[in-house]
């Protein structure tokens, strides 16, 4: 009997220890990687680059150490659902980012006005695609990868969902134009990453939702958390207050989206077929080592 705790203790060492690793290499990455990209690339290049490098750099490396290099030990592990998958969240975002556009142009909150012309607008289009890609996968690495995994296997969905999500908020305070509002509705969307890879034990839905989002609202014209990212010849103009239409900060601080993100909630739930516990192993059971 007296072994018992003992045990536990020791596996909530452990955890504790790999948690521990790998907040300080992606931390540290967050502070090196920005000093050397930023410089070069600009403040929103830089940002998604820099993040992307810090939570691929931090599971590398404990998945290397605990998992023996196993993608599937952070959720990107290839199976028959997961392009599935990926392409589902993308196309859920996109569809909530235009339903909100949509809405406002319907209430007449909102109007499209011409912006300053794009030179060589596709291969703009393609690049900041791509550096959205990265920030997206970059993000769910870091929020959502090897420690989150690790700690919803430990301690349960909620326990661990929750915090991670709250972070995800904080993170963004610095963000330009940032209010309550949009950093309320990024917890909640934290939330619903943490939910949607519970829900699949997989990264694929949770980065194609939030790069379906992040790439749909560009092309919009409207800004991202703060960035200006100029892809069209055009801009959303808003003929409202700050509490519908975000404001400088974009979507994510209108209350449109703190709807948006309760409709997507039910669709996550609606497309993803019920999962055994994460704590249980579900990677087993969707036949990856």
């Amino acid at each position: 009997m007296s072994a018992h705790p003992f045990r536990l203790s020791s596996e909530r060492l452990s955890v504790l220890l790999r948690v521990g690793l790998f907040v300080l290499i992606a931390w540290s990455g967050m502070i090196l990687f920005p000093w050397l990209i930023a410089g070069i690339t600009g403040d929103f290049i830089g940002s998604a680059l820099s993040t992307f490098a810090a939570a691929a750099v931090a599971n590398a490396i404990l998945v290397r150490i605990y998992e023996h290099g196993q993608l599937s030990g952070i959720g990107l592990g290839w199976t028959e659902t997961s392009a599935r998958e990926l392409l589902t969240g993308m196309a859920a975002a996109a569809a909530a980012a235009v339903a909100i556009v949509a809405a406002a142009l319907i209430l007449q909150m909102a109007v499209f006005e011409s912006a300053q012309r794009v030179e060589n607008a596709w291969a703009n289009l393609a690049f900041v695609t791509l550096v959205l890609l990265f920030g997206a996968a970059g993000e769910e690495m870091l929020f959502h990868g090897y420690a989150f995994q690790l700690l919803v296997r430990t301690l349960g969905q909620f326990a661990t969902i929750l915090p991670a999500a709250v972070l995800f908020g904080l993170m963004h305070l610095n963000n330009r134009n940032v209010t309550a509002l949009a950093v309320a509705n990024t917890i909640a969307w934290g939330v619903l990453l943490g939910y949607a890879y519970v829900r699949t034990s997989a990264l694929w839905l949770p980065i194609g939702l939030h790069f379906g989002w992040n790439a749909a609202t560009p092309l919009l014209g409207v800004n991202l958390s703060g960035f200006t990212i100029g892809v069209t010849g055009y801009q959303l103009h808003w003929r409202t207050v700050i509490l519908w239409s975000g404001g400088g900060y974009g979507l994510e601080g209108s209350l449109f989206t703190t709807v948006i993100v309760i409709v997507l909630f039910f669709v996550v739930h609606r497309v993803t077929p019920e999962q055994g516990s994460p704590e249980e192993g579900v990677a087993t059971e969707r036949g990856v080592e």
